[in-house]
């Protein structure tokens, strides 16, 4: 479960943006996740939530907004989104596209008291 890795970073993401004093206020972490990121968002909380009880942002909770994945085609020149996670255009069936969003996880914002 690599997920447990991916919580253990965000507590240092944390701990290199928000000055020390101020760890005992962080309330709220906002993630962004892609669909076809390999995270699982539920095991994400649930190993956040334990590895956050060993550090000072015991209070803190994490709030995940999930991101569709989205493909520019270079054939038709739209932007469509695919469920499926294949690289294939929705409108054309072409190939030859780009990925825009659904494989990132990122931090986007530390919320403090």
């Amino acid at each position: 479960m690599h997920e447990l890795s991916v919580a253990q970073s965000i507590v240092e993401i944390i701990k290199e943006n928000v000055p020390e004093q101020d760890y005992g206020k962080v309330n709220v972490v906002l993630l962004e996740v892609g669909e076809f990121s390999g995270i699982i968002a539920d095991s994400l909380q649930f190993c956040f939530d334990a590895v956050k009880l060993e550090t000072p942002f015991k209070k803190a909770r994490m709030e995940i907004k999930k991101v569709p994945f989205v493909l520019y085609c270079n054939l038709c020149k739209v932007e469509t989104t695919n469920s499926n996670g294949i690289r294939m255009c929705d409108k054309c069936g072409g190939f030859d596209n780009s990925i825009v969003s659904g494989t990132e996880m990122r931090v986007t914002e530390v919320e403090l008291d």
